[in-house]
């Protein structure tokens, strides 16, 4: 069942607490039909949270909610909008919305799951990896695309820095 045209299309993985929170610009036409974010079965973004050591295993999209038990939260700067980023309206980012989420959940890590999600909010060219700015006490790290569309900037290095990242605090 889709959601009523004032509901997100992906509910957020939010609480206080979490140890960290991915945040993607906008669920695909795929994961807004399925419900659950990454669902595209080109998209990597299970399989790097395992191979990079965040998760004890590789989730399947449909058992994204279960990600909370691990400390894990999931939201997107386009909750009302599905689509590659280039398909997006241009108002389709809410930047203040995902700064009050965030600000309100403070969780100790937030990934941005592309350049262009990071680039919306820090407003400036960004590198992978640790930023240096925080939002609060909550920590920023970029990371590659997992998404099919994005092969050709693959790489999981980012994503294990992260994970290195989480075990070390």
């Amino acid at each position: 069942m889709a959601p009523a045209a004032d509901e997100p299309l992906l509910p957020d993985l939010l609480q206080p607490g979490l140890k960290l929170v991915f945040c993607g610009t906008a669920a695909s036409r795929r994961s807004a039909a399925e419900g659950a974010y990454y669902a595209h079965p080109g998209n990597w973004f299970w399989r790097a949270l395992f191979e990079s050591g965040i998760t004890p295993r590789q989730f399947a999209p449909c058992e994204f909610r279960q990600l909370i038990q691990h400390g894990i939260g999931l939201t997107d700067l386009a909750k009302y909008h599905a689509g590659n980023d280039h398909e997006l309206p241009r108002d389709a980012f809410d930047v203040a919305s995902l700064l009050a989420r965030i600000e309100h959940h403070a969780p100790r890590r937030l990934a941005f799951t592309s350049k262009n999600a990071a680039r919306a909010v820090l407003g400036r060219v960004i590198d992978y990896g640790l930023q240096p700015e925080t939002l609060g006490a909550t920590r920023l790290f970029v990371l590659p695309s997992p998404s099919g569309q994005a092969r050709g900037h693959w790489n999981l290095t980012p994503w294990r820095k992260l994970s290195d990242d989480l075990v070390a605090s």
